[in-house]
């Protein structure tokens, strides 16, 4: 059988460093599952794209993550030139060693090293959707980014800001954690929410996920019905909870039993568009990278990525 080109993308610093100590270890298992690969270790934010880009137009077929979603997302990003991909048949790999790996529970690759490997050899190559988010930057200019899993804005987007930043401060930065200490501050803002052209009832919302994918803030089923290869956003919409409604209701993010509440209603389409109009910012978080905040716009390019493992 002919061996593919591989590309092994890893980012040390992914789950705080824990993958860099791990590596040896991880080595070791590569080894029994892939005979021939180039490996690079990321040193700097947004390297990922590039070192795909250029594996990719050097002819690599199969690109393999080693990090958490922040660093698939930068993968996934350089699958694409020019809003084009750079090799509709390469394939991406992903071997989960982030703190939250919500695309890899999204996709149901196995969490463990061997599962995974086993998964790129062995598994099912499917064509995913991916989404495309056009927001405003912190410098106050319009960016596009690719994402494969899911945008979040509101608390969602408060709540990835806080954990980056203590991170940086080298403070415990449990998602949960961020998650009720941003809760019990964070305000509803009032927005208008479009859906393909049509325009939803404006209100106030906690939260807007536009979902590819199933789950993310580590594990929280917030999209429990989304397919990745529908061609379609799942958009959960989280409307003016109070911190004390929200911890008496907040497991049923978890558990994905949520989409019955009042308070929350699922939307599918393919473009969603995204406006405050409180003067307060809304931040935006896609595939748990804090980027920028509203307004937005989100639109499905079906079937764009090729993964190894989901079987749809």
């Amino acid at each position: 059988m002919r061996r593919l080109k591989t590309q092994v993308i890893v980012n040390p610093e992914s789950n705080q460093g824990r993958t860099r100590k791990r590596w040896l270890h991880i080595k070791e298992a590569f080894r029994g599952f892939l005979k021939d690969y180039r490996c690079e270790f990321t040193g700097a934010p947004l390297e990922a794209i590039e070192i795909t880009r250029s594996a990719l137009r050097d002819g690599t077929e199969l690109v393999i993550g080693v990090g958490g979603d922040g660093t698939l997302n930068e993968i996934g990003n350089g699958f694409f030139e020019d809003r084009r991909p750079i090799n509709p048949q390469a394939a991406l790999g992903i071997v989960p060693s982030g703190s939250g790996c919500d695309l890899a529970r999204s996709l149901g690759i196995p969490k463990s090293l061997e599962g995974a490997l086993r998964v790129i050899v062995d598994g099912p190559s499917t064509s995913i959707d991916v989404g495309k988010a056009t927001f405003r930057t912190p410098a106050g200019r319009d960016e596009e980014r690719f994402f494969l899993n899911i945008a979040d804005f509101g608390v969602g987007g408060e709540v990835v800001a806080r954990v980056n930043r203590n991170r940086l401060e080298r403070r415990a930065s449990s998602y949960v954690r961020c998650l009720v200490t941003t809760m019990a501050r964070y305000r509803s803002r009032r927005l208008s929410v479009r859906v393909d052209g049509r325009a939803l009832p404006s209100d106030s919302y906690l939260i807007g996920a536009v979902a590819n994918g199933r789950i993310f803030g580590k594990g929280m089923k917030v999209a429990p019905e989304a397919r990745l290869d529908d061609g379609l956003f799942d958009l959960v919409l989280v409307r003016g909870m109070k911190f004390l409604e929200f911890c008496r209701h907040g497991w049923r993010l978890i558990n994905g039993s949520h989409l019955s509440h009042p308070k929350i209603s699922l939307v599918r389409g393919r473009r969603i568009e995204a406006f405050p109009e409180d003067p307060d910012p809304v931040l935006l978080e896609l595939d748990g990278e804090q980027l920028g905040s509203l307004p937005a716009a989100f639109e499905v390019a079906p079937r764009h990525i090729v993964v190894k493992g989901y079987a749809g």
